[in-house]
């Protein structure tokens, strides 16, 4: 006896929805791009740098090392941390326009160079400079 399996009904995908969504999506990105503004370049005039060729003989700088292992140096002398902030208070005390130059190694723990800086903060020292080792030098090498 042969059975027939056959209903007679072919599945058949419905494509009016599947056009629908691309339609939407076709939509939505053609809306979101006409959206957008275009942004122009504003000029802009840049100062000419005003560095000094003649060295200042009469300032006196004050030279604070920061190593990669984070110990500190006064002028190539090591020092402790509460001896620098006792010579510092005394620069304060002295001559608040102290010049003072902080050298960074730049593989030295950032928490030294925020402490010192603090120091300076707290004593009222303002004129000070960062100086770190720059990564080129080290290729010239």
């Amino acid at each position: 006896m042969r059975l027939n399996m056959d209903d007679g009904n072919d599945v058949m995908v419905d494509m009016g929805p599947l056009i629908d969504c691309v339609f939407l999506l076709l939509i939505f990105f053609l809306v979101s791009t006409t959206m957008k503004k275009p942004e122009y370049e504003m000029p802009v005039e840049l100062p000419e740098p005003a560095i000094s060729a003649v060295p200042d003989v009469d300032r006196q700088v004050t030279l604070i090392t920061i190593d990669n292992t984070g110990s500190f140096y006064m002028d190539g002398l090591p020092i402790g941390q509460s001896e620098l902030q006792r010579r510092l208070k005394d620069f304060a005390e002295i001559s608040p326009d102290l010049h003072i130059r902080i050298d960074v190694d730049r593989d030295a723990p950032s928490r030294n160079l925020v402490q010192v800086l603090d120091l300076c903060a707290f004593e009222g020292l303002k004129n000070y400079g960062i100086h770190t080792k720059s990564r080129a030098l080290d290729r010239l090498k």
